[in-house]
């Protein structure tokens, strides 16, 4: 049954695509940059555009997992929204928050930036992917906590699932561990002590809770499996997820001074985190076996069996390669750390976003799916997407691997910049991987304007 008020997650959908593009623009010109060093220098410097790059990912992201929210919840609970008014007020909010940071970032100097916006008031700038401002920083806030009070809402109205209570304390959890980014001590260990429990404990923590919820809520869907089946699963998969993920934040913490214990702590639950990555894989998989039924959306599902197979490749796989303290003395904040994150992000968010995009857009047009046309231009952009997601994490596992022994390992280690001159054919394969899974995403988009035959909601 579909509720009036699902609808609201159709803006959100879209806006998280449109800022999608925007972040692989500006990944390709940082990628550019670092084999052409002034490339669209002085007008967009490399800084900068790492900050719009990574600050649009986790932007965009956030959009699609309250789009996700908007639209699962009314479903899960069987009743409407507690508030649609609400949630497209914040959606523009968050719209013009998001728009305003970034051309702050391109057209005034950083230093400038953080003097407008009060940053000597409460000094929260100038730490990776917390750049943001703090008039963002606190909009961000209060977004989230009007957010989060017009979903819990609905849950305490309606129905109460596991599903429905995994995502609430997802996103609950997500909005609890931003609140340390305000937190920013002078001493540099504590600060990036601190730091890790906004950045791993989203990305490794919460974050996978929404994950697994998302994923749960999609493949009951599409498959027909018994809810209690999914979410028997749900629980093993969350469970594993906190225990490993709480504790491995150590291996954030073996070179910035803290207690040497957490070379122990950290190397041995890093090592365990892959294990919910793969249960995940064996969960999707296990159920559209079991399927009862063939949902015409062949899309979604090829998009959900991607996301688990992505995410422990990803995450677990290539960040159990360096994630053992006497390995990861040679190798962090190598290009392997670089290779981790790409295919991690893309696997486990951006796949289960663009899942969740591809199951209820179709939905909220008015049918089931979308034509069989469109299917195949979108199945055409998951493997161009894909693939080059493998080569980009394949290229820079190369380059990191090499700059490791060039700069870290021989008995006559080079300098930095040497090294790089030597590993910069990976970084040109690197940008053509990523024109590759940019021409992935625009036929992406294309889909979705592709008509054809197309069968009315029957649910």
């Amino acid at each position: 049954m579909q509720y009036k008020s699902q609808a609201v997650a159709k803006p959100y959908f879209i806006a998280a695509i449109g800022l999608f593009i925007g972040q692989i623009i500006f990944g390709l010109i940082m990628g550019m940059q670092y084999v052409v060093g002034d490339f669209l220098f002085p007008e967009i410097p490399f800084n900068v555009a790492r900050m719009v790059h990574t600050n649009l990912l986790i932007v965009w992201l956030l959009f699609g997992f309250m789009g996700a929210a908007y639209y699962m919840v009314p479903e899960e609970s069987e009743t409407e929204l507690y508030s649609p008014k609400l949630a497209i007020a914040l959606f523009w909010v968050f719209l013009a928050a998001g728009a305003l940071t970034i051309l702050g970032y391109l057209f005034v100097p950083y230093a400038t930036l953080a003097q407008m916006t009060g940053n000597d008031l409460l000094a929260t700038m100038g730490r990776e992917f917390l750049e943001q401002p703090l008039p963002t920083k606190l909009g961000i806030v209060v977004v989230a906590l009007a957010f989060l009070f017009n979903i819990t809402m609905t849950v305490l109205k309606g129905r109460k699932t596991a599903i429905s209570t995994v995502l609430l304390l997802g996103l609950w959890g997500l909005a609890i561990f931003f609140l340390f980014s305000f937190y920013n001590p002078h001493n540099l260990v504590k600060d990036k002590y601190y730091w890790w429990w906004v950045v791993h404990l989203w990305v490794e923590g919460v974050w996978e809770l929404i994950l697994g919820a998302l994923l749960a809520f999609v493949l009951i869907k599409v498959t027909g499996v018994d809810r209690e089946v999914i979410e028997k699963w749900l629980y093993v998969i969350i469970t594993l997820t906190l225990v490993t993920g709480i504790i491995g934040t150590g291996h954030h913490y073996y070179w910035i001074g803290a207690p040497d214990y957490w070379q122990w702590w950290g190397s041995i639950f890093s090592a365990l985190e892959p294990i919910p990555f793969f249960a995940m894989t064996v969960f999707a998989f296990n159920m559209v076996n079991r399927r009862r039924r063939e949902h015409p959306n062949k899309a979604a599902v090829l998009w959900a069996l991607g996301t688990g197979v992505m995410a422990f490749l990803g995450a677990g796989v290539w960040g159990f390669l360096h994630t053992l303290a006497p390995v990861n003395y040679y190798t962090h904040g190598s290009q392997i750390t670089a290779a981790h994150g790409h295919m991690a992000f893309y696997g486990a968010y951006v796949m289960v976003v663009l899942t969740l995009i591809s199951y209820a857009m179709p939905i909220l047009r008015g049918r089931a799916a979308n034509s069989n046309k469109a299917q195949v231009f979108e199945m055409w952009s998951f493997w161009l997407m894909t693939v080059a997601m493998v080569f980009i994490t394949l290229f820079l596992t190369a380059a990191g691997i090499l700059q490791v022994w060039l700069q870290r390992v021989s008995d006559t280690p080079m300098s930095f910049m040497a090294t790089q001159d030597q590993v910069a054919l990976f970084y040109w394969m690197r940008e053509w991987a990523g024109v590759m899974f940019f021409i992935g995403l625009v036929v992406y988009v294309i889909s979705f304007f592709i008509k054809g035959e197309t069968r009315a909601v029957t649910q």
